[in-house]
């Protein structure tokens, strides 16, 4: 990713004689400023992104677009002293009186030293910054008389400068570090790719489901519960390429691999699957990642990660990397949260949770009851019944078959966990 001239130079550079191990994707630039942009249309189809110098590369990191690994063209030790060179070959210019961007200091006095020059007299602007501010600095040294030539790093730089006038001397990478470069990306991009595709064990715990002595739930609820979580967990897996399988009557394994998992996560920040279930199920689950060198060292990983967020109870370190260490991801600033409209069900679900009082088993209801309840009739309560399902406040169980006729009758289980722990327990 660069100017025109230095793309078509590492293309043909890197199908030379010693072609690099992969394949170029050449993206030409006019303004440096334009790297961010380059990068979102790249998307992912690349998995590594070579810049033409340090400059694109910050203006495409401070943008935050970079979600592959990247890495640039260094522009100091040869490429620096070959400007020089061509500077003291040209009897107008001094080599000892430039103005030079970009490039830091002990990287611009190192090269001097090496070619037996003083820097008294090199002006320099470390930071980057867009063409037209680095071009104003080089003009107005140039001309007050305080240099003889200018020496940028930026390509639109460049082409501004020569347009009013002010003698200047690019700085142009090396063939040799060209090379170096293309070399040290093409392991970037196969260090990313091997990482991607780990393997990634996910264990997803249902403690609704967990049989106590205290607790024992009825059969059609609990396999309508399953059905209904399977089905949920079924379709998120198909969004990142992974598998489904039940473990037992409260656990289910998710394998995957680790690009796909990241992405889902936004990076290891939230657990995948929870929000989800929460919203459409009103159930609470916990869950565990690890990764390992073999799938049943990702499974012990993904173990003892589940066993962390259980005891803890923080969604921070839910994930083991193949070592046995929590993945932590970096802080971000947590958007500014909007204020939700209440659900008008809710205090329908209040109501009927503070009627039927504290129960071990699930809150189970049906029209006539709910009716009696609320002080509505049969068909009222049906309508309000219908309207906790449409918010996600209740489920309809699978109709009691009679052998009476007429209609049968229509239960509903109350998802109280969306009240709050204070009401759900």
């Amino acid at each position: 990713m660069g100017p025109h001239d230095l793309v078509e130079r590492v293309m043909l550079m890197g199908h030379g004689p010693t072609p690099v191990p992969s394949r170029l994707v050449a993206a030409a630039y006019r303004d440096e400023q334009e790297a961010a942009d380059k990068v979102v249309r790249l998307g992912s189809g690349v998995d590594v992104c070579l810049f033409a110098s340090p400059v694109p590369y910050d203006f495409a990191r401070k943008a935050g677009v970079l979600t592959m690994p990247a890495t640039y063209v260094p522009l100091n030790g040869a490429a620096l002293q070959g400007a020089l060179l061509r500077a003291s070959l040209d009897e107008r210019f001094d080599p000892g009186r430039v103005s030079i961007d970009v490039l830091g200091r002990a990287e611009v006095e190192e090269a001097y030293a090496e070619i037996g020059l003083g820097t008294e007299q090199v002006h320099l602007r470390e930071e980057s910054a867009g063409p037209g501010t680095l071009a104003a600095f080089h003009e107005r040294l140039w001309r007050r008389g305080a240099t003889t030539v200018a020496m940028t790093c930026v390509h639109a730089t460049a082409e501004r400068m020569e347009m009013a006038g002010v003698p200047t001397i690019r700085v142009r990478p090396t063939g040799a570090a060209i090379r170096s470069s293309l070399q040290t990306a093409a392991l970037l991009g196969a260090h990313h790719r091997l990482e991607e595709s780990q393997l990634v064990v996910v264990l997803v715990d249902v403690p609704t489901l967990r049989e106590t002595p205290r607790r024992v739930t009825p059969r059609y609820w609990r396999d309508e519960l399953k059905l209904a979580l399977h089905r949920v967990l079924l379709q998120e897996a198909h969004r990142m390429s992974a598998s489904v399988w039940p473990l037992d009557d409260h656990s289910y394994l998710v394998t995957a691999t680790r690009g796909s998992v990241t992405s889902s996560t936004e990076g290891f920040r939230t657990p995948p699957f929870v929000e989800r279930v929460r919203e459409e199920l009103g159930l609470a689950i916990e869950v565990g990642i690890g990764m390992g060198r073999t799938a049943h060292e990702a499974e012990n990983h993904a173990r003892a990660a589940l066993a962390r967020s259980q005891s803890s109870q923080r969604t921070q370190g839910f994930a083991l990397d193949r070592d046995g260490r929590a993945l932590v991801p970096a802080p971000r600033t947590p958007p500014r949260s909007q204020p939700q409209a209440k659900p008008k069900g809710l205090e329908i679900l209040a109501r009927l949770a503070d009627k039927l009082g504290d129960q071990e088993q699930p809150l189970i209801v049906d029209a006539e009851n709910a009716g009696r309840m609320l002080g509505v009739t049969p068909r009222t309560a049906r309508r309000l019944l219908r309207t906790l399902v449409e918010e996600g406040l209740a489920w309809p169980l699978p109709p009691n078959r009679t052998p009476q006729p007429g209609r049968p009758r229509q239960l509903y289980r109350l998802i109280v966990e969306k009240l709050g722990p204070s009401k759900a327990s």
